[in-house]
């Protein structure tokens, strides 16, 4: 399969790439820094046309910077898709207690993650908010990830937590699971290492 993947070079992104290579996937990287920017529209309708998958790594700015840019990116790739699926790589923030409080909104939440936790549940609102015709899957991972160990399994779960860790390498191993066989097309769902 043909991948196009945004943000190749981060935690996430850099084993996602390594995951899918290793199975055989021809995996074509983009970034800012090689004129691959998200938020440009043709990057992303070029991509679409000429691969079967678009995978999203991306995150907000950690800098303060504002966080616009990157939604307004995030919804270029919706935009501009095409007939490619789109997996994106979301966070946990968004994910729901037992009550259906977001994890964002409880009182333990830590209030350093909560500016790019809000962006990311902004961002899953953009792929629900999506055209029918756009196939997404938004991959929210357990409220801690890391790198770690890459043991080949994982539980899943749609809207709660599966399991509070993931490691990066199990995280990019249900990724890749999914893009070869697709269980949640227009859903978010989530997992954790077991």
């Amino acid at each position: 399969m043909k991948i196009a993947l945004f943000g190749a070079t981060g935690m996430v992104g850099s084993r996602i790439a390594s995951e899918a290579t290793a199975r055989g996937h021809e995996v074509t990287t983009f970034s800012r820094s090689t004129g691959g920017d998200l938020a440009d529209a043709a990057v992303v309708r070029d991509a679409a046309a000429n691969h079967d998958v678009l995978v999203s790594a991306t995150g907000p700015s950690r800098t303060g910077d504002p966080h616009e840019p990157w939604l307004d990116a995030v919804s270029t790739l919706i935009d501009n898709a095409g007939d490619a699926r789109v997996l994106f790589v979301g966070g946990a923030g968004s994910l729901l207690t037992p009550d259906g409080t977001r994890l964002l909104d409880t009182d333990g939440f830590p209030p350093e993650y909560h500016p790019e936790a809000s962006s990311g549940a902004a961002a899953l609102d953009l792929f629900r908010g999506a055209p029918d015709s756009v196939d997404w899957t938004f991959l929210s991972p357990s409220p801690v990830i890391a790198p770690g160990e890459r043991t080949g399994s994982y539980a899943k779960a749609l809207d709660t937590p599966a399991g509070d860790f993931i490691s990066a390498e199990d995280y990019a191993v249900a990724l890749v699971d999914e893009i070869e066989q697709p269980e949640h097309r227009r859903q978010r769902f989530t997992a954790a290492s077991v």
